[in-house]
């Protein structure tokens, strides 16, 4: 099963693989490639599955030249279409809840990587699946993307940051909505509620998200850094305390070589040359 980049399109100076298992990581130019690389178990998520994708962000993440990743699913089925039901049978309640707070943190890392990460979900995005988009930046879906939280149908409730970041997204009701009934959504009501940012044709999937990276990267790298930070801290906290945090990093990104070459590109009627510093 081929990844969203084939061997073809990767040019031997821009490109860098990492070997893992479960999860194919690629890099073209500025941009990492994520795929959950389990398509005939339509990509669900097991422990060494969480473990790989810890892994493959950690790398995003300590890599400088990478600006942005895409994450999605091999195959054209699932994006994630939840946990490893096999494996989640035969759990106990305390290996239950350390397996629901490592996703949690696997989750609280790629949510807070400093980097814009899109979820391309050209397919299922349920359970496990669907925490895990939320965690991203954005999510853009295929026409045929099916979203849901449907733990409850197994006597669970989410345990990926579900309860935190549906409400978060999509308001407590329709969350609660999703949550109790445990009901699955198309791609067109995920758009509708707010779920999902852009629904496009499979074909357009990932030009689509490779196209916002693009267009991300051209801006300065501390303040999309410090932006993320503050909407994502903003949330957990008050107004007050938010606006707080956004003047801080405010006066910051006005310390920034980036901020005088992007002034002094604006009146000069030129591209600026972001340079992160």
């Amino acid at each position: 099963m081929t990844s969203p980049l084939t061997a073809s399109t990767l040019e031997p100076s821009s490109a860098t693989e990492l070997k893992l298992e479960n999860v194919l990581y690629e890099k073209k130019d500025s941009i990492a490639y994520v795929t959950v690389n389990r398509p005939k178990v339509l990509n669900a998520l097991n422990t060494a599955t969480w473990t790989d994708l810890q892994t493959a962000f950690e790398h995003a993440q300590a890599d400088a030249s990478v600006r942005g990743v895409i994450l999605t699913g091999a195959g054209d089925k699932a994006f994630i279409a939840g946990a490893d039901i096999g494996e989640l049978a035969h759990v106990g309640a305390y290996d239950a809840e350390q397996s629901s707070r490592f996703g949690q943190d696997v989750l609280n890392l790629i949510e807070n990587l400093g980097k814009p990460v899109i979820a391309a979900v050209n397919g299922f995005a349920l359970g496990g699946g669907c925490e895990t988009a939320m965690a991203c930046t954005m999510r853009i879906a295929v026409e045929h993307a099916k979203f849901g939280q449907p733990e409850v149908k197994l006597g669970l409730l989410p345990g990926g940051g579900g309860t935190q970041r549906l409400p978060r997204l999509v308001g407590k009701g329709r969350a609660l909505q999703l949550i109790l009934t445990g009901e699955t959504i198309s791609a067109q009501e995920a758009y509708r509620i707010g779920l999902v940012n852009e629904v496009v044709p499979a074909a357009d999937l990932i030009g689509r998200a490779e196209s916002l990276l693009k267009q991300i990267a051209a801006n300065a790298p501390i303040a999309v850094k410090f932006s993320l930070d503050a909407v994502n801290k903003g949330l957990e906290t008050s107004q007050r305390e938010g606006l707080a945090l956004e003047a801080a990093y405010f006066g910051i990104c006005a310390a920034t070589e980036d901020k005088q070459e992007g002034t002094a590109a604006f009146l000069e009627k030129r591209v600026p040359q972001f340079r992160g510093r």
